[in-house]
């Protein structure tokens, strides 16, 4: 059996020259494989590892070339987690949230929700998100910050989805059809919520 290839360094920009940033066609297969704003680029030199980084507004996937296509989509979603996790690490201020709403209203519900104000609490320790319609306020658990930007807006995406629609009635799931990723945000959180209420292994006792 194959040894398991191993994620490498996942950064924003390549730890090489620039000029080696591009495919190399004498060292991967002919195909490099464009899915969205993911391209997969394929090497013969590369044995175990698997990398990515972001260029420009793509993510670059570099894997060996003998990875089959079912190893190839579990590698992409793994790099990609992998650097959304480390781009969260920096914490975005409220203003700053503010705006990430803001654009993800306008590019999945067409500007339809409009908060007044979205900021970070450190009183929710039981739900990710709240919202009152009535003020057009939005917040968001500080228990967020540092988990995949996906993660994050989908939680957004649900509170601004709570501005157009109450409850959580077909309506408004429908209107989260719209964000390709909510499904694996939500079993994200679950797993998150199912860690949390794994029992904890005893402490030894100070000597």
């Amino acid at each position: 059996m194959p040894a398991e290839p191993s994620p490498g360094v996942v950064g924003e920009t390549p730890a090489r020259s620039a000029v080696s940033q591009q495919p190399d066609t004498a060292t991967r297969a002919p195909r490099a494989s464009v899915a969205g704003a993911v391209e997969v680029r394929r090497s013969t030199r590369r044995r175990k590892s698997v990398s990515a980084y972001r260029e420009g507004g793509r993510t670059i996937v570099l894997i060996p070339a003998r990875m089959s296509e079912a190893e190839e989509r579990r590698w992409v979603g793994v790099m990609l987690d992998k650097l959304a996790a480390q781009e969260s690490k920096r914490v975005l201020g409220d203003t700053e949230l503010t705006e990430r709403a803001e654009r993800l209203s306008t590019q999945f519900f067409d500007g339809r929700a409009r908060p007044a104000s979205v900021r970070w609490v450190t009183n929710q320790n039981t739900r990710w998100g709240s919202c009152t319609p009535a003020e057009g306020s939005i917040r968001l658990s500080h228990r967020l910050q540092g988990m995949p930007e996906y993660v994050v807006d989908y939680v957004l995406l649900h509170e601004l989805a709570h501005l157009l629609v109450p409850g959580h009635g077909p309506d408004f799931w429908r209107l989260l059809e719209a964000y390709p990723r909510t499904e694996r945000a939500r079993g994200y959180l679950e797993g998150v919520v199912a860690a949390d209420q794994l029992p904890q292994p005893p402490t030894a006792p100070e000597e």
